[in-house]
């Protein structure tokens, strides 16, 4: 038995009378709505517009952006990532660039895109911990505030602690590592991956991650491949530093016997 009190969705047509418009004004309505959370999200995603209190407001395929920002290459970029928006034809760029422009005082209260970029933090450099040697030597909780990475739980070498520092350290976007974690045992030396049987796949995979989400290493420059879990490491590099930073973390990776760098060059 239909509910009295449901109103239906679309209006009856009268004879005579053009197709409905209330529910194409709303469908329209809605991807509007959606557009603005687009460019607005993207601009708060930006470490250059982030700071800024932009507002953008979509009519018919015309994104209106409105605000302050402190030059023109930043108003330009604003206007670009609207017109990357499907759907978008046209901006009305508003945006004033004033000569005294202040950024705004960093409030104590982290914005949305800082807040993505903490958990973004947080998620490589747990999936690195997991990734080394150490992991089964290790209970660690990661927490990232605008870049500040704190280590807490417990290492059962201090290897293993400091390896879990150094990971977190040469992460993409960290500013700094407070690590606080405890030794629980006086065991020393390296993890054993005996009696574990690590797929080649699956090195090679985790090396490249951990290329990619580290700072000091052009993961993009380096190829990987594993042969009965000896690593080799191809390509160029900019200096001897990065060369040693990519084979020490990929000689970090589980399950890795040996990695063979001949092929890596400068």
């Amino acid at each position: 038995m239909m509910n009295q009190n449901l109103r239906p969705i679309a209006a009856v047509p009268v004879a005579g009378t053009n197709a409905v418009v209330a529910p194409a004004r709303t469908s329209q309505e809605i991807i509007e709505a959606r557009q603005e959370s687009q460019i607005w999200t993207t601009f708060a995603l930006s470490p250059c517009l982030r700071a800024n209190d932009l507002k953008v407001v979509v009519r018919e395929g015309k994104a209106t952006l409105t605000g302050n920002v402190a030059d023109g290459v930043d108003k330009d970029l604003a206007k670009q990532i609207a017109l990357s928006v499907d759907g978008i034809k046209s901006v009305d760029n508003n945006i004033e660039v004033p000569a005294n422009h202040m950024t705004p005082a960093q409030s104590e209260k982290r914005t949305f895109g800082e807040m993505i970029d903490d958990a973004t933090i947080t998620s490589a450099v747990r999936s690195k911990i997991l990734w080394s040697r150490y992991a089964d030597n290790l209970s660690v909780n990661v927490d990232s505030t605008r870049g500040q990475v704190s280590l807490t739980g417990t290492a059962e070498s201090a290897a293993a602690k400091e390896l879990a520092g150094k990971l977190a350290t040469n992460t993409q976007g960290v500013r700094s590592v407070a690590n606080q974690l405890t030794i629980q045992s006086a065991k020393t030396g390296l993890a054993s991956n005996e009696g574990s049987d690590f797929a080649d796949g699956w090195i090679t995979t985790k090396v490249k991650s951990t290329f990619m989400f580290s700072t000091n290493v052009s993961g993009s420059d380096i190829s990987v491949s594993t042969h009965d879990g000896i690593v080799s490491l191809g390509g160029k590099v900019v200096s001897g530093a990065e060369r040693a930073v990519a084979i020490e973390l990929a000689g970090n990776v589980r399950g890795v016997k040996s990695v063979n760098s001949s092929s890596l060059t400068m």
